[in-house]
């Protein structure tokens, strides 16, 4: 009996000591992973910081809103009708919203993938409904911020150095919330557009769904914005402006609209002819968003894409634009942390097919312009790819700054804290799925992988280029989303003009 209870008191201590050594290895195992993180911080600081900005001229279009954040699982009420409706088996997705149901059966769709979305209600009243209880709601946290890709890049290039001027029209009071150092060419109105935003963090839960990643589902019923009704104002500035930079951006707010026969083409090709209108040496870059009306899109490949010279887009945005060009169908949602390999597989497939038509067709039009940079933007890496030889500067250093900056605009902050982040970003990644691609070690003395390669665009033309690779150090507690590929986009941007 004696040495049973010995066996078992030794059994004891062991497993006492079994758990003290757990505790002391996983502190231990993060002790590491904090000095890891320390210094890719230091490191990407230190490519950030190494290229002197030197004020560029970039010009900007088109339109603004006022945005309207809420706390998604506070907000919206998950009823049990809405879980029989998520229970059948065809997914729900519906690109129109015109009724409450359609629009929690869209938000459920969406945010059980940790996806990105943004969809038109022509349903005013609904949309007035939604308004008017979030911005009185009690704990789903509301507020307002100045909205719109084209006001949030111009802002981001403003506060990095360059002199901006942007096509939108606003109320006087949304343009308070404008840097007054960005020149608005649209005059003001009564009335703002609005989205209303709704936010989710990672792990939130509503009713049986849990969100995988942080992100956000944008609605809105827009009326200035369809109609890109700043345009004719900002082409009378453009002459004496000579943009070193002209973006393109808030084409979305076309989805869906029901419009009178001609009016969208008609607005789009006045977008084609101010492009088509800026010298040679102004660069053209294209922000895609989340386009889910194939006519759209189409048209946009036809009417800007072709003229533009960069594109920038997140992981979903990517997805989309590859299987528009490969099936002619749009892709509804795609994989919310996509590898390496498969994103830049994508964005290889992207190029080529883009930079082919090119090459069919430039000497039909001469202001068909080469698709030279590609920048995309994900949860756990910032990947960017440039033909060598084009007018882009500084790949390594602009993949740094848009890796810093998506860390500080979701953590809400101007300082990145490694103990307030964490890195996705494996410590090897292949640069494609192809059957023995080559693998690159990631290094945290040189956290930007940046390497050579060719791609082939058909039977007689080949483009060397460059792909640098850069990690994110993603914030722990995301304080906002929304936003997040606007102000990316424009820091990387800044260091490439």
């Amino acid at each position: 009996m004696g040495s049973l209870s010995s066996y078992f008191s030794l059994l004891t201590v062991l497993s006492v000591f079994a758990a003290l050594f757990a505790i002391i290895y996983q502190g231990y195992l993060a002790s590491l992973d904090l000095r890891s993180l320390t210094d890719i911080l230091k490191n990407l600081n230190h490519l950030e910081f190494a290229v002197q900005v030197s004020k560029p001229r970039v010009a900007i279009g088109y339109g603004s809103c006022s945005d309207l954040y809420v706390k998604a699982v506070d907000f919206l009420n998950f009823t049990e009708a809405l879980q029989r409706s998520l229970d059948q088996t065809t997914p729900f997705n519906v690109d129109d919203i015109t009724t409450e149901d359609e629009f929690l059966q869209s938000f459920a769709y969406y945010f059980q993938r940790g996806a990105a979305a943004e969809r038109f209600t022509g349903n005013k009243e609904l949309f007035q409904k939604l308004v008017r209880l979030a911005k009185k709601h009690p704990v789903a946290e509301p507020r307002w911020a100045l909205g719109g890709n084209a006001p949030v890049i111009g802002s981001r290039l403003a506060a990095e150095g360059a002199e901006v001027v942007l096509a939108a029209k606003m109320s006087s009071k949304l343009k308070t919330h404008l840097r007054p150092d960005v020149r608005l060419t649209g005059s003001l109105i009564e009335e703002d557009d609005i989205h209303l935003i709704l936010e989710y963090k990672t792990g939130d839960r509503w009713g049986t769904l849990e969100s995988p990643r942080a992100n956000r589902y944008i609605l809105h019923s827009d009326y200035h914005n369809p109609f890109i009704t700043s345009l004719e104002e900002f082409e009378q500035a453009l002459p004496n402006f000579n943009p070193h930079l002209f973006i393109v951006s808030g084409l979305q707010m076309m989805d869906n609209y029901e419009y009178e026969a001609g009016i969208r083409e008609g607005r789009i090709m006045k977008v084609r002819h101010q492009i088509q209108a800026q010298s040679r040496e102004t660069l053209v870059h294209f922000e895609m968003a989340s386009f889910v009306e194939l006519e759209l899109l189409q048209q946009l490949l036809k009417n800007v894409i072709p003229f533009s010279d960069s594109l920038g887009m997140n992981e979903q945005e990517l997805d989309n634009l590859g299987q528009v060009l490969q099936t002619g169908k749009i892709s509804l949602v795609a994989d919310c942390n996509p590898r390496v390999a498969a994103s830049l597989d994508q964005a290889r497939t992207v190029f080529r097919m883009l930079n082919d038509d090119f090459f069919r067709h430039r000497l039909e039009d001469p202001h068909r312009r080469m698709i030279s940079r590609i920048h995309l933007h994900t949860l756990a890496y910032q990947a960017i790819l440039v033909a060598k030889g084009s007018s882009w500067k500084h790949t390594k250093n602009a993949a740094a700054k848009a890796s810093l900056t998506a860390h500080r605009h979701v953590c809400a902050t101007s300082i990145v804290n490694p103990d307030a982040s964490y890195r996705l970003l494996d410590d090897s990644f292949a640069t494609s799925t192809q059957e023995g691609s080559r693998r690159i070690p990631f290094a945290v003395k040189d956290p930007v992988s940046c390497w050579d390669e060719t791609i082939t665009i058909n039977e007689q033309h080949e483009v060397e280029v460059e792909i640098c690779v850069a990690p994110v150090l993603i914030c722990k507690v995301a304080k906002q989303t929304a936003g997040a590929g606007d102000n990316i986009s424009g820091a990387g941007l800044i260091l490439q003009i």
